[in-house]
């Protein structure tokens, strides 16, 4: 039996702020999408139980929650400045979830990077929603041949280890894997603090890599524009944003809580500079456990930045050449 690239999202079919459901991939260049939600749930456990483990509902989750993220689209966005669109004739479309198979685990990759490769070869803008933060791995290989990318990640964690439990591609890896993919070239870790999986060992092969290591501290001392201001201007940029990342205050559904990480409003600057320096590929958000959440706060904070980056985009010309 052939498994469809994507299915439609779960619970009662609601899409992202209900955009168009998209699951014919090779329409939506003919549809002229300009922005492709993708929920990625599936990511290498490192056990049978991380399989199906709570992350793997996110993507409903946050689709769920996106109607209290987003009001509506002719409703002021105090985050931007006016309407989310701006009055232009920007297309949205959510693409669903990537399809799993008990019996293939590895199949799911390949399914999601071939998603990815066909959003993109559309002219449309992925943001993937996971997942646990191995989803990246195959959404960054789907950028083959578009890069040099500039690499923005912003995590508690480090996610440098070579394997885990004998996987190598689960999410203490995601960076590690990125940096041996020919087109990402400079890497930015933001956020770091408290202890993960890394040792002594990972942190000297991202510092011998020439990864930039922006610890959480460094950025309360120096703020968000004096961290952009490292980040080179006019590259191609992706972001992969762990909700651990973030200080639990605004993303409490998490696994591995951290004190003291990035605020709600850092986060929002780096969008907003990243657009503004060049152009930012893609995104993602992962890590989202949402029976943790409280007042789906998580899920709501995760529609928001989502809302950033489409608003901020859209002001900065980037669909633009969609217009008839």
């Amino acid at each position: 039996m052939t498994v469809p690239l994507t299915v439609a999202p779960r619970q009662n079919f609601k899409s992202f702020l209900d955009i168009p459901l998209a699951l014919d991939l090779d329409a939506l260049e003919a549809e002229g999408a300009h922005v492709a939600i993708l929920g990625v749930p599936y990511g290498d456990p490192y056990s049978i139980d991380e399989v199906t483990n709570d992350q793997t509902n996110a993507p409903t989750a946050v689709r769920q929650a996106s109607g209290r993220a987003g009001k509506g689209w002719e409703r002021w966005d105090y985050d931007l400045g006016g309407t989310v669109l701006d009055g232009r004739p920007v297309k949205m479309v959510d693409c669903g979830d990537v399809s799993g198979e008990a019996r293939d685990l590895d199949g799911h990759y390949r399914r999601a990077e071939a998603a990815v490769r066909r959003i993109l070869a559309a002219g449309a803008m992925p943001v993937t929603i996971g997942g646990d933060h191995g989803v990246p791995i195959p959404v960054l290989r789907a950028f083959e041949g578009r890069g040099p990318i500039t690499l923005v990640h912003l995590d508690a964690h480090l996610d440098w280890r070579d394997e885990l439990h004998g996987a190598r591609e689960g999410y203490s890896s995601t960076i590690r894997r990125a940096s041996e993919m020919g087109h990402i070239e400079e890497i930015f870790q933001i956020g770091l603090r408290c202890q993960g999986s890394a040792r002594a060992e990972e942190v000297d092969a991202a510092l011998k890599h020439g990864c930039h290591l922006i610890t959480a501290s460094e950025l309360h001392d120096r703020g968000m524009q004096a961290v952009l201001e490292r980040i080179p201007a006019n590259g191609n940029y992706y972001l992969t944003i762990d909700a651990d990342g973030l200080d639990p205050a605004v993303m409490p559904a998490v696994g591995a809580p951290a004190p003291g990480g990035v605020t709600y409003n850092q986060t929002c600057k780096l969008i907003h500079g990243l657009v503004a320096k060049g152009r930012v590929v893609g995104m993602d958000i992962v890590e989202i456990m949402p029976k943790l959440d409280v007042n789906n706060i998580t899920s709501i904070t995760a529609g928001r930045l989502i809302l950033n980056l489409i608003g901020t985009a859209t002001r900065a010309g980037y669909f633009d050449y969609f217009e008839d």
